[in-house]
């Protein structure tokens, strides 16, 4: 895959086209739930739990996009010259699939490209780690500089490894009106057109935050209007007059910000092409690793999803949501914790929930960054939920299927919430993954439990083939550890920057599934010939 010399090749397979750059998620239960069935040990009963599993074949409850998992680059990455100026905190770049084949793309001559990712990441990695966290502990902001040469080392990167940019562009330029000075932004769209960049754009970065870095905020309505200023611009300018905008990104819904949202959508809900919104699960300054086994708090991602759908339909119904900057927590995240094992039980949940309840793209913060809650270190190490995130590329496809559980369970005591630790999604497998025909099914698998448990397939997955790819915690370090292995074998980058082979164990079929405690795991179930998966 053509791609920058000094970044490994391997990691950016991540994002290419044949392995479907966005996958889709599991639904739980039952096509009307909305969460996974809790499925757990009657408290009379030990060691004899046997669940049985099957899946609605027919046709599928959700289909989400081809992209649905994005990602994202933090601005401190391409921080350097004097040339377009842009705020560090609205300012935002995301990267999605390009629906140009990387065939089509011969023209990328990687001899000539600099080193893109690392020269944009160690450059001033560490001086705006520094930066950034006194700007967070004093609450004033500097701007950030994006010179001409940044953007094309960016396009060029985001080109030649076939994905699509997404540019977010400063909102905090104010008129004494409070209306959007737009003048900054024309500068940008004219010299990327004469480039014939290919982007789509956005604007701004959580306005709930605005009257904390400019002291003053700007309205849902007024935010409304400067989208449609936006919408204007890109039409009068022919590269961008069919561009795709996304916004307003806003933050988690509390309730100032879905009155800003409600105010957006009045004005501009039919101007942009998806909602965006943003979630953060927990404050990274003061996490634990006990925090990422609640199901409580694995759960609230499930309501803020209704509130956005709520309030999105109520004024343009059938618009599609993105959530776009999405981490285990926030300040930048948190050493040993949110690039942890541990985290993956919150990216993999994060990933079931958002395509069982149909929102569109989920755009992951970040690739690699000044903190912590990104997939790869600054030497390019993928960290644990970059393989979850391969794994699950490679494996689901968009069409989140119905599942039906069955076994004995805990009878819940009055005033008692019985929360789920055993999670169960499925789809149809990747089309992409040429390893398995068009029928087959996944299931992702989370067990939150201090136990192991075990699965009958049962319907039509009964007496099936199955090929596990379990990912467990490698090292002493437990769920602190940043490296994991497969099926038993550690995951390492090779020697020359490629990526290792991910082999599956085969299981006998008919086998009751084991699941160990604490993991996650795929399970592909081979020619189930499932109608909803044939077919395109």
């Amino acid at each position: 895959m053509p791609c920058p010399s000094s970044c490994p090749p391997g990691l950016l397979a991540l994002m290419a086209p044949g392995l479907a750059l966005m996958a889709t998620f599991s639904l739980p239960s039952q096509a009307g739930d909305r969460r996974a069935l809790p499925v757990e040990k009657s408290p009379g009963v030990k060691g004899r739990t046997l669940i049985l599993l099957d899946v609605n074949t027919k046709s599928p409850v959700r289909i989400i996009s081809e992209n649905f998992l994005s990602l994202q680059l933090d601005p401190s990455i391409i921080h350097d010259g004097l040339a377009i100026s842009l705020f560090s905190f609205p300012f935002a770049i995301d990267i999605v699939r390009s629906d140009i084949a990387l065939d089509k793309q011969k023209g990328c001559k990687i001899a000539q490209h600099p080193d893109i990712m690392l020269e944009l990441q160690r450059e001033k990695a560490a001086q705006m780690h520094l930066v950034l966290l006194k700007e967070q502990f004093s609450n004033t902001y500097s701007n950030l500089t994006l010179t001409a040469r940044s953007l094309d080392k960016l396009y060029n990167f985001a080109d030649c490894s076939g994905l699509h940019l997404i540019f977010a562009l400063n909102a905090l330029r104010r008129n004494p009106n409070n209306s959007w000075n737009s003048s900054n932004a024309l500068s940008l769209l004219k010299y990327s057109a004469s480039k014939k960049y290919n982007i789509s754009w956005e604007l701004g970065n959580e306005p709930n935050n605005y009257r904390t870095l400019i002291g003053r905020s700007v309205n849902g309505s007024q935010l409304g209007k400067d989208y449609i200023q936006l919408r204007s611009l890109l039409q009068l300018i022919r590269t961008y007059s069919r561009a795709n905008l996304y916004g307003p990104n806003i933050g988690r819904p509390r309730k100032n910000v879905m009155a800003l949202l409600e105010g957006f959508m009045k004005v501009a809900g039919s101007t942009v092409d998806a909602v965006t919104w943003q979630h953060y699960y927990i404050d990274g300054r003061v996490a634990k690793v006990t925090d990422f086994l609640k199901t409580r708090l694995l759960d609230t991602l499930s309501d803020q999803i209704r509130k956005i759908q709520k309030v999105v339909n109520t004024y343009t119904p059938g618009k599609k949501i993105w959530l776009e900057g999405v981490g285990a927590t926030s300040a930048g995240g948190m050493n040993n914790l949110s690039d942890s094992y541990a985290a993956g039980f919150l990216w993999l949940n994060t990933l079931g929930l958002l395509a069982s309840q149909g929102i569109d793209v989920v755009v992951r913060h970040s690739f690699l960054d000044h903190g912590h809650n990104h997939l790869v270190d600054q030497n390019f190490n993928p960290l644990p939920d970059y393989w979850l995130s391969l794994l699950y590329k490679r494996l689901i496809g968009p069409k989140v299927l119905a599942i039906h559980v069955a076994g004995l369970q805990r009878k819940p005591r009055p005033g008692r919430v019985i929360r789920d630790k055993l999670r169960i999604y499925a789809h149809c497998t990747s089309s992409h993954n040429h390893n398995y025909v068009r029928g087959s099914i996944t299931l992702y698998i989370i067990n939150l439990h201090r136990s192991r448990k075990k699965i009958k397939l049962a319907g039509t997955l009964r007496d099936k083939i199955v090929h596990q790819y379990l990912l467990q915690p490698y090292g002493k370090d437990g769920l602190h550890s940043k490296s994991v292995q497969l099926n038993g074998q550690p995951l390492a980058m090779v020697d020359d920057g490629t990526l290792p082979e991910l082999k599956p164990r085969p299981l006998r079929a008919g086998r009751t599934l084991v699941i160990p405690p604490l993991t996650m795991s795929f399970y592909v179930v081979k020619n189930v010939n499932a109608l909803a998966c044939r077919y395109r």
